[in-house]
């Protein structure tokens, strides 16, 4: 708390003038662009490495980058995933949806160690919210990482897109960069965008493409930032050779 209190007065001389202003700026006509689901890990700054600014994004962070899917609700028990859906796709008219996953997550550390049956038990879930959140709704990441598992993560795999009848191909880690957890990871990504599409309240939008889903994966040892290009089948970096084509693919297939 001494850290966080003597930031705040720190904020107060430097940038809380500026931030006031943007508040200003778009308090009668917020326009933010994107719906942003990522990890609550202490490294992932998303509005850091995005550089976006005040008014942009709505930031939803969990234990996982997880977005729930529909199935594992019943009448009005939801959680706080898609009430954020709804508030900015539908009440806020937000056409782009984000998820971004990252390397060295801990929770899909420990999801990848809940193939285990012990470490998964009732017993355990019980004792630990973090376990049961992952058993009950990341299991079928885990599920889809050991179809992956079982080919020694050469082949490819095959997700649900915006609507049942879209399907898109994913190469994961295709030139094996990545340590296992963090391939799960990746997989983990792509599922959530399954996962999104599975909302009826979003329906009618994906079905007439005025509603988007994308992934991202940040490797926080690196720096480097990753795309998931339905065209190249795989997450690819962002840099200087590749942000033309992504901002092609993105415009051709997401404007």
């Amino acid at each position: 708390m001494d850290k966080i209190l003597k930031g705040i007065m720190k904020y107060r001389f430097t940038d809380r003038k500026t931030m006031v202003e943007q508040f200003k700026q778009v308090a009668n006509n917020p326009t933010p662009k994107a719906v942003f689901f990522t990890c609550m890990d202490s490294r992932m700054i998303p509005t850091r490495f995005t550089e976006t600014n005040v008014g942009d994004m709505f930031v939803v962070r969990n234990a996982g980058n997880i977005i729930p899917h529909c199935g594992h609700f019943l009448d009005e028990y939801h959680t706080n995933e898609p009430a954020a859906l709804e508030l900015g796709c539908i009440v806020n008219d937000i056409r782009h949806i984000i998820v971004c996953g990252h390397s060295d997550c801990k929770a899909m550390n420990l999801l990848y160690a809940l193939r285990d049956a012990e470490m998964s038990s009732q017993t355990n879930r019980r004792l630990s919210p973090l376990r049961s959140w992952l058993c009950t709704h990341a299991h079928s990441s885990l599920e889809k990482f050991q179809q992956l598992a079982l080919t020694g993560y050469h082949s490819p795999l095959i997700f649900q897109a915006e609507t049942p009848m879209r399907k898109f191909v994913a190469y994961i880690d295709p030139d094996d960069k990545f340590a296992i957890p963090d391939k799960l990871s990746q997989v983990h990504c792509l599922q959530q965008m399954q996962n999104i599409a599975s909302y009826s309240f979003l329906k009618p939008r994906l079905e007439k493409h005025e509603l988007h889903i994308h992934a991202l994966w940040f490797d926080i040892y690196s720096g480097d930032i990753y795309y998931f290009s339905r065209g190249e089948k795989r997450f690819v970096e962002i840099n200087d050779s590749t942000i033309d084509p992504l901002l092609k693919e993105v415009k051709r297939y997401y404007s």
